[in-house]
């Protein structure tokens, strides 16, 4: 496994007795502060990440969006009439 290289900065604000306790935890764990910080961190963002960025299905939904994929409905008259004016435009 490569591991890459860590370029960019963030800056974060800590009381004294935040830091002292994330270098003594980071001590304990025999890493230094950003790596005890970012693997402390990472997963909880990477969770965050995936709820805010998937949609997650019933059965009954993902049954319905396959149907409508497979035979998807006549378009209604007003989205016709949408595309023949855009392709009057052009």
């Amino acid at each position: 496994m490569t591991t890459a290289t860590r370029e960019d900065r963030i800056e974060l604000r800590a009381t004294k007795e935040e830091k002292r306790l994330l270098a003594a935890a980071a001590a304990y764990e025999r890493l230094d502060v950003t790596t005890y910080i970012m693997r402390n961190v990472l997963p909880g963002a990477r969770k965050v990440v995936d709820r805010a960025e998937r949609i997650v299905l019933s059965k009954r939904d993902s049954k319905r969006i396959l149907q409508l994929l497979e035979n998807p409905p006549e378009p209604p008259p007003a989205l016709r009439a949408a595309a023949r004016r855009r392709l009057a435009r052009k």
